[in-house]
C-alpha cells in the first residue's frame, strides 16, 4: 500500500509540474533514462553496482556554434547500500560560452515496502563559466560591453528524492538552488555589466516497466523541465527490450523534437546507446541542421553477490 501511494504522489506531482511550469537552460539529454545522476542527487548508488556511463552529444549538427556536450558519471552504493556516493563533471559548449560542471553527490535511501524503497539526495556543485566574445566575430572589436569571462567560478547545491520498487521508478530535483547572475566590473569606465543569468531549474521523472511476455518488456517514461523565462519542456519516451540486450525507442520532446533511440547490452557490464534526434520545429527543416547526435557507454562493475540475473531497465 505504501508503494502505491508514493507512485501515486510522484506521478500526480509530475502531472501538476507539466501544466504549471517552465524549462530549462542546464544541458539537454535525449537519453535521459540512463543518466538521472546528473539531474537528480538521490539517484546516486541505487542501481546496486558501481555504475560509470560517458556521454556525448552534438546538437543542431552543421550549425555553426551549435551547442555540444560531453559528461562523465559515477555513482556507487557504500557499505549495507543505504549510502549512495556520485560524481560528474560536464563539459557544456554553447558558441562563445563554455561551461564546466563538477558534481559530488550524496543519497541515502530507506525501505518502503518488500520492494519500494525511498531516496533522498544532495548535490554540492561548482560552475566553471569561460565566454570568449573573439569567437562571435563582433563588429566593433572594442565595444566595452563584450567583455569576456575568465574561469569564473560559482558554488552551488542541489536537492531531489527519487522511490523505486521493482516496476516503478518517480524522481522530483532541483539540481542547482542557487540563482547566480554573472558580471563583469572591468567594462566602461569600471561599470558593472551584465553578462549571463542563471536560473533554478526544476525536473520530474517518472516511468513504468511491462513484461509484455518473457522476451519483451516495454518502458514509457516521461521527464518534464521546467526554468523561469522558457517554455516548458516535456519529453515522453517509449522504450522496448528484447531478450534483456536489445532496446528500441522513440521519443517527442513538446513542440521541439523527435527521436529515435537504440541501446545493445554487450556483457553484464557493458551497455552501449545512441539516439538521434530530428527538430520538429522551423530549425528541423534548415537545410545546414543535420540533426543532433547522443552517444553513451556505461560500464557497471560487479561483484560475485551482487550481479544482476537480468539487467534493470531503470
Amino acid at each position: 500500500m505504501i508503494n502505491r501511494n508514493l507512485g501515486k504522489l510522484v506521478l500526480l506531482f509530475i502531472l501538476f509540474v507539466s501544466v504549471t511550469g517552465y524549462s530549462q537552460q542546464d544541458p539537454q539529454y535525449t537519453q535521459y533514462m540512463y543518466n538521472p545522476l546528473v539531474i537528480n542527487p538521490a539517484y546516486a548508488g541505487n542501481r546496486g553496482v558501481t555504475s560509470i556511463l560517458l556521454l556525448h552529444r552534438s546538437q543542431w549538427v552543421g550549425l555553426d556554434g551549435a551547442p555540444t556536450t560531453q559528461n562523465l558519471s559515477v555513482h556507487s552504493p557504500i557499505g549495507l547500500g543505504k549510502v549512495g556516493l556520485g560524481f560528474s563533471l560536464v563539459n557544456d559548449v554553447l558558441g562563445p560560452a563554455r561551461e564546466t560542471y563538477f558534481n559530488t553527490d550524496f543519497s541515502y535511501t530507506i525501505e518502503t515496502g518488500m520492494e519500494g524503497k525511498l531516496s533522498f539526495g544532495l548535490k554540492g556543485s561548482l560552475n566553471l563559466l569561460d565566454v570568449d566574445f573573439s569567437r562571435t566575430n563582433p563588429f566593433n572589436q572594442n565595444d566595452p560591453f563584450l567583455v569576456n569571462i575568465d574561469n569564473k567560478l560559482s558554488p552551488n547545491v542541489g536537492v531531489g528524492i527519487f522511490y523505486h520498487d521493482s516496476k516503478f521508478y518517480g524522481g522530483l530535483s532541483a539540481p542547482q538552488l542557487l540563482r547566480t547572475d554573472h558580471f563583469d566590473r572591468s567594462g566602461a569606465q569600471g561599470a558593472q555589466t551584465f553578462v549571463s543569468e542563471e536560473e533554478i531549474h526544476y525536473y520530474a521523472l517518472a516511468g513504468y516497466v511491462f513484461d509484455v511476455n518473457r522476451n519483451l518488456k516495454f518502458k514509457p517514461s516521461t521527464l518534464v523541465k521546467m526554468v523561469a523565462g522558457a517554455p516548458l519542456a516535456v519529453d515522453v519516451n517509449a522504450n522496448f527490450l528484447l531478450y534483456d540486450k536489445l532496446t528500441l525507442g522513440a521519443s517527442y520532446r513538446w513542440s521541439a523534437a523527435l527521436s529515435a533511440l537504440a541501446a545493445f547490452q554487450v556483457n553484464d557490464g557493458l551497455l552501449v546507446g545512441f539516439a538521434y534526434d530530428r527538430e520538429s520545429t522551423d530549425l528541423g527543416n534548415a537545410t545546414y541542421n543535420n540533426g543532433t547526435y547522443e552517444v553513451f557507454l556505461r560500464f557497471e562493475l560487479f561483484k560475485e553477490y551482487n550481479r544482476m540475473l537480468t539487467p534493470r531497465f531503470f
